[in-house]
This record gives C-alpha cells, structure tokens and sequence, in this order.
C-alpha cells in the first residue's frame, strides 16, 4: 500500500508535474470527480485488503487475495505505461508486481485443510 502512496508522491518531482496539476491536468485526464473517484477506488482497495485478510474467513480471504492480486497487476503495469523516467518507474512497478506475484503465490498455495495439531486435542496428539 505504502508503495503506491510513495511512488505517486515522488512523481510529483517530476517537472512539469505541479504545474499541470494547478490547471487541471492529470497525465492524461482532465481532474474531474469521476478521475479523483477512481484514484480513491484504486488506494481503499489495498487499504481494506489489509483489514479483510485479518477478518475474512480463510476460503474468502483466498478468493480475494487471488482476485484482487491478478486484477492489480495489470493496474501496476498501466501506471507506468510511456513514462519517461524509465528507472523510476521500473522499479517501482517491479516491486509492485513481485509483492502481488507473491501474495497470488501464497494464497495459491496456502493448505486449505486445518492441520492436525488445531484441530485435534494436545492430550491425543501426545499419546501417538
């Protein structure tokens, strides 16, 4: 989440940047309440996803960390598609596809079965 926040702040040290912000430009896009809806859209989705992999039950917590992760994917690459600051933006965008490939990783692989030890007595499980 923090690298979204960071790369789009660092951004702002871009010349030019500000000063096309100040007339109501934004890369390609107008500033408009549909464009600011959108970029809060794309940040409370990883924000709430912090607190849903806390609360969810475990199939549902799977099913969204697999979902959300493959739809943000595109999203990371998008961000920094025909920018001019090559080195920035690879790397930021790499980051950001090696935390997501991850998190598919590990909600892909995460055992979807209790293991024996939650769910059957320490007094059973010292007698074997």
């Amino acid at each position: 989440m923090f690298l979204y926040i960071y790369v789009d702040y660092f951004a702002l040290y871009k010349p030019g940047v500000i000063d096309d912000i100040l007339v109501g430009f934004v890369w390609e896009f107008d500033i408009s309440q549909t464009l600011l809806t959108a970029f809060l859209t794309l940040m409370a989705i990883p924000i709430l996803m912090v607190m849903l992999s806390m609360t969810l039950p475990a199939r549902v917590n799977r099913a969204a960390n697999l979902v959300v992760a493959s739809l943000y994917i595109p999203v990371s690459v998008f961000n920094g598609a025909g920018e001019s600051w090559t080195s920035f933006y690879g790397l930021s965008i790499g980051l950001e596809v090696l935390l997501l490939a991850f998190i598919l990783r590990s909600a892909w692989t995460w055992p979807r079965t209790s293991s024996a030890s939650s769910t059957t007595p320490a007094a059973q499980l010292r007698r074997a």
